[in-house]
């Protein structure tokens, strides 16, 4: 099953975040497999203000504990996190579901 989780930035943490980054790579290279689509979320000037990552999990639960794994959690970059069940619907342009 498909998880989206949502993490939007504290407003003052982008040295943390750069400081984190590293291990945040690292922790997502570790779940290659898991991993659907990763990217930051931009503010209107295209600064990173948080990020999305669509993962296959099997349940909530195991979700909610990956998305409390990722360092940035530890760095203290993130101010909230969501994760929501996702249902894929196109990809590349074309119609999957």
């Amino acid at each position: 099953m498909l998880f989206a989780i949502i993490s939007h930035d504290k407003p003052d943490a982008l040295e943390r975040r750069l400081a984190a980054r590293p291990k945040h790579l690292v922790w997502l290279e570790a779940a290659g497999p898991m991993l659907r689509y990763v990217g930051p979320l931009l503010d209107e000037d295209g600064k990173q203000r948080g990020s999305i990552v669509v993962t296959e999990q099997p349940d909530l639960e195991t979700a909610k504990a990956f998305a409390k794994a990722d360092p940035f959690w530890e760095a203290d970059v993130f101010a909230t996190q969501t994760v929501h069940a996702f249902r894929e619907v196109f990809r590349d342009g074309l119609r999957v579901a």
